[in-house]
């Protein structure tokens, strides 16, 4: 993996409108240093944290990263990210990691002045928000400190951040709309329940939507509304819709989480949902539970969303280090949709999160 990964940070250039994961909302917290322990947890749902680099810098001395993320606890996406992140970004690899966490810009770039104060060698940075980070980037530039996206994408100047190692946003849209035309219904009215707006996770699931929506009388939207990333404000916003009697045939949620937040209240109200039924659930991210709803034919559609970008952050690393140059600023991580119609037990468990 190690070297086509590298095969690909030197290939010739790739052009994407990218964006990044979801996740769902959470408190703020922050966490002190990654220790070893925690950094050598079980892996086995993160096959890609194995592949990283066996030794410290050449100098002997740490690598001295900071990493600036969504909180872990906010859903299983961003704890099997976090998680491969702690397993890679460890001492036995040759890091001094600090980890910081928040679903708030401000909050976020107050952790990355910290961090260029502590002078770190690599800021990591999965953004809450696209946009705000021009000025704190162009500080840890001017400290010589290089800065690597992962998950989320910025609205900044590409020379700011060494490169990004993120999720096809557009694509994971654009795919699963294209799925849920191939339904075929004569009318389709959706529940749409976004993630935190502004985030680049946000803009890219509910873009392809919007402009289908936009191109065909006979998609409508019932009501399009945040909830978060939060399951339990997902089923208030479907709660709301059977309480006012407005019918509806599909729910298009932006995450795994609020999928399941909508089909409670659909529980509730007794509305039958999945293959066949009332009502098409969709979902992102794929968590395993969610692919297993599919398996169950409770659920329609799940797309894909991976969380392990730690190895190809390592690489950008070592490269560096190493006195390389990275060719290619964007790393796209390859993606898949799942049908509740063709989906197997063992794409449960290799894909599920």
């Amino acid at each position: 993996m190690k070297k086509k990964v590298l095969a690909m940070l030197l290939a010739s250039a790739m052009v994407f409108g990218l964006t990044a994961c979801g996740s769902s909302a959470a408190d703020t917290a922050e966490a002190p240093a990654a220790t070893e322990e925690a950094a050598t947890e079980e892996t086995a749902e993160a096959p890609a944290a194995e592949e990283t680099a066996e030794a410290p810098a050449a100098s002997g001395d740490l690598i001295k990263v900071g990493i600036i993320n969504n909180d872990p606890n906010e859903s299983g996406y961003r704890t099997a990210n976090d998680k491969d992140l702690k397993a890679t970004f460890c001492e036995a690899n040759g890091y001094d990691a600090s980890f910081a966490y928040s679903l708030k810009n401000d909050e976020q770039i107050t952790a990355a002045q910290k961090f260029i104060q502590d002078g770190v060698d690599y800021l990591l940075l999965s953004a809450a928000d696209t946009s705000g980070w021009d000025s704190v980037l162009k500080d840890a530039q001017d400290a010589g400190i290089r800065v690597i996206l992962f998950d989320r994408t910025i609205d900044a100047d590409p020379s700011l951040y060494e490169a990004s190692i993120v999720s096809d946003m557009a694509f994971e849209g654009e795919n699963t709309v294209k799925w849920l035309e191939s339904q075929g219904l004569d009318e389709y009215n959706i529940i749409h329940i976004q993630g935190v707006m502004g985030s680049a996770a946000q803009k890219g699931r509910s873009g392809a939507l919007d402009a289908k929506v936009a191109e065909n009388d006979n998609w409508n939207i019932v009501t399009q509304q945040t909830a978060e990333w939060n399951a339990e404000t997902a089923q208030q916003i479907v709660q709301s819709v059977i309480d006012a009697g407005t019918p509806f045939n599909v729910i298009y949620a932006e995450n795994d989480d609020m999928a399941k937040g909508a089909v409670a209240a659909l529980d509730k109200a007794n509305i039958s949902h999945g293959v066949g039924k009332d009502v098409i659930i969709i979902g992102f991210d794929c968590n395993k539970w969610a692919l297993q709803e599919l398996l169950d034919q409770n659920w329609n559609f799940d797309q894909q969303c991976n969380p392990f970008q730690s190895s190809y952050i390592n690489d950008v690393i070592q490269t560096l280090e190493s006195g390389g140059t990275i060719a290619e600023k964007t790393i796209v991580m390859d993606e898949k949709g799942f049908d509740a119609t063709t989906i197997t037990a063992e794409d449960v468990e290799k894909y599920g999160i």
